[in-house]
């Protein structure tokens, strides 16, 4: 399987999908583990992972299916880790969120896990149309 495989100019490929899923959690992690926002360095470091499009189609190329799924598994023993260190309580806790609006941690958590099973749904559409 080609990680990099582009099904149509406006499309993602695999391996943006999965960076992407990897980068979401992670942004979600510094939200609700750590109570700040991206610095501008990790914006940098996860912002095309994070946005998708015309960057992601540009600078996510050339790494090997294992790249993405040990990033998969490293970002996710972090919240797994980090879930364990904390109780029921903890979910229910609002902070500000979108457009300042307070929202608890188990929304901003379904967040990430709905936009991981979105993005899986698409992967397997992509898989289904690869090339040979």
């Amino acid at each position: 399987m080609s990680p990099d495989y582009l099904h149509d100019p406006e499309s993602n490929t695999i391996g943006a999908l999965l960076d992407h899923i990897a980068a979401v959690e992670v942004a979600y992690q510094v939200d609700t583990f750590e109570g700040r926002g991206l610095t501008p360095r990790e914006r940098q470091e996860w912002g095309a992972l994070l946005d998708l499009g015309e960057r992601a189609r540009r600078e996510i190329r050339g790494r090997p299916v294992a790249y993405y799924l040990h990033l998969l598994k490293d970002v996710r023993q972090k919240t797994l880790g980090e879930f364990a260190k904390r109780d029921d309580d903890w979910l229910y806790e609002k902070t500000p969120f979108w457009g300042g609006q307070p929202a608890n941690n188990y929304f901003k958590w379904f967040h990430v896990f709905e936009d991981e099973i979105n993005h899986r749904g698409q992967i397997r559409w992509l898989c289904k149309r690869l090339p040979g």
